[in-house]
């Protein structure tokens, strides 16, 4: 019994270790066969192949008649260039030209609108304050005066006019001009334009206030003219302000000695050659008052003087005078 018994347990252990050796074996063959579909899911697709680019194809290359075709046109269209360049280059001188013009015109337009205003204002300037000097006489850009810069001589007139002793009422007070008001300090304006020594009193001028002891002890002579004191020096009379306290003046500057005459005869005689050539059509009064000034200024004007509204030795010069 016992001996079947283990032969019984020999048969099992031979049979169970026979299933586990099939069992091993498919295992190993079912891994084999899973290796294969791994691998074919893991590699990539493999992309299509570009085709070539177009350069790597043979280029045709241009024959040597063709090039010099070719050499041809270029030469003949540089031709064309070069004939029309001075025609566009006329064109546009032309052009430019007109431009410039055009330019040039309206600038000159709008300068002579500026300067008329300018010399308008300047004139209601003057009329306003009893001055008519320096309407339209100077340039603003260059400061310079327009007028001729010649000298005495230059101006001197060919016709002589033969000083006259006038009949006036010089000791009398004016009543038909307001006296002109004391102001310190002041300067004739424009007064630094006008070149020449001729005009030296005109720049220099600076009006001074003394009494009448100073003005006796600096000045041989003084002299009274229409209410007013005047005193001369190196050839010129000028108004000695202080020398009364209610003195009258009708302008307030130098006036050039002519002859050595009295202001008052000065003046007239000036009006009376004004009046000779058709400037002046007051009275011969021996005042230098506003039309008397006028009227020097327009023959100063028209004769190329520097426009000092006043009586200088070039406009004296100018009317036969000295």
């Amino acid at each position: 019994m016992r001996t079947f018994l283990s032969l019984l347990c020999s048969v099992a252990l031979a049979c169970s270790a026979t299933a586990a050796q099939k069992d091993n074996k498919q295992k190993k063959q079912a891994q084999k066969s899973r290796q294969p579909e791994s691998a074919q899911r893991a590699r990539p697709a493999t992309a299509p192949k570009k085709a070539a680019p177009d350069r790597y194809q043979p280029v045709s290359r241009p024959t040597s008649h063709q090039n010099a075709k070719a050499r041809q046109q270029v030469n003949q269209s540089r031709s064309n260039v070069a004939k029309k360049a001075p025609q566009k280059a006329a064109a546009r001188n032309s052009q430019n030209h007109q431009y410039s013009a055009k330019k040039t015109n309206q600038q000159i337009g709008a300068n002579s609108k500026k300067t008329q205003k300018s010399n308008q204002k300047i004139a209601a300037q003057n009329a306003h304050g009893g001055r008519y000097a320096n309407n339209a006489a100077y340039s603003k850009k260059g400061n310079q005066s327009k007028v001729n810069k010649g000298s005495a001589a230059a101006f001197k007139s060919n016709k002589k006019y033969r000083a006259q002793r006038f009949n006036l009422a010089s000791n009398t007070r004016p009543t038909k001009y307001k006296t002109v008001k004391f102001q310190q300090n002041r300067r004739i304006q424009g007064s630094q334009y006008w070149k020449g020594n001729q005009y030296w009193a005109f720049r220099n001028y600076n009006p001074v206030w003394h009494d009448r002891v100073w003005w006796r002890n600096h000045y041989k002579r003084i002299v009274f003219v229409y209410g007013g004191w005047y005193y001369w020096n190196s050839g010129w009379w000028y108004p000695a302000w202080g020398y009364a306290p209610d003195s009258y003046y009708a302008y307030d500057g130098p006036i050039y000695a002519y002859n050595s005459l009295p202001p008052d005869q000065v003046v007239a005689n000036v009006q009376a050659a004004l009046q000779e050539q058709g400037y002046y059509r007051g009275e011969v009064d021996g005042l230098l008052g506003p039309l008397t000034r006028e009227a020097i200024a327009g023959y100063q004007r028209d004769h190329g003087l520097y426009l000092t509204s006043s009586i200088d030795e070039p406009t004296l010069a100018s009317l036969g005078m000295t």
